[in-house]
C-alpha cells in the first residue's frame, strides 16, 4: 500500500520517515519528495507498506504525530492522474496579437 505522508518540515529525511512507519510494520520503502533544480524538500513524501493491514494501522497511529516540530498528515495515496495539458507558459493560449 502507498502512503502519501504531508506537511513534512524540511529537515525530514527518507531515514527519519521510514523510522516513524518501521514501529507499525514492514516499510518498502520510503521517500521524501524534493525539487528538481533545489534539492530542497517539497514538504511532503510516500512510504510502501506491502501489508495492507499493517499500513491502514500504520496509518492511523503517524497521523497527526509531531516528526521535527510539524504534525504528519497521513493517509492512503491515491493514484496520480494525467493532468490535462496546456494552459501553461507563454501567451497563456490566447492570440494577443
Amino acid at each position: 500500500m502507498n502512503i502519501y505522508v504531508g506537511n513534512l518540515s524540511f529537515s525530514v529525511t527518507e531515514d527519519d520517515l521510514r523510522q516513524a512507519f518501521q514501529a507499525h510494520g514492514t516499510v518498502e520503502k520510503a521517500a521524501v519528495i524534493t525539487d528538481k533544480l533545489s534539492g530542497q524538500s517539497r514538504g511532503f513524501g510516500f512510504v510502501e507498506m506491502p501489508n495492507r493491514e499493517e499500513a491502514l494501522k500504520a496509518i492511523g497511529a503517524v497521523n497527526g504525530v509531531d516528526l521535527k516540530g510539524r504534525a504528519l498528515k497521513v493517509n492512503e495515496a491515491k493514484p496520480q492522474t494525467d493532468r490535462p495539458s496546456g494552459g501553461g507558459g507563454f501567451g497563456g493560449g490566447r492570440n494577443r496579437y
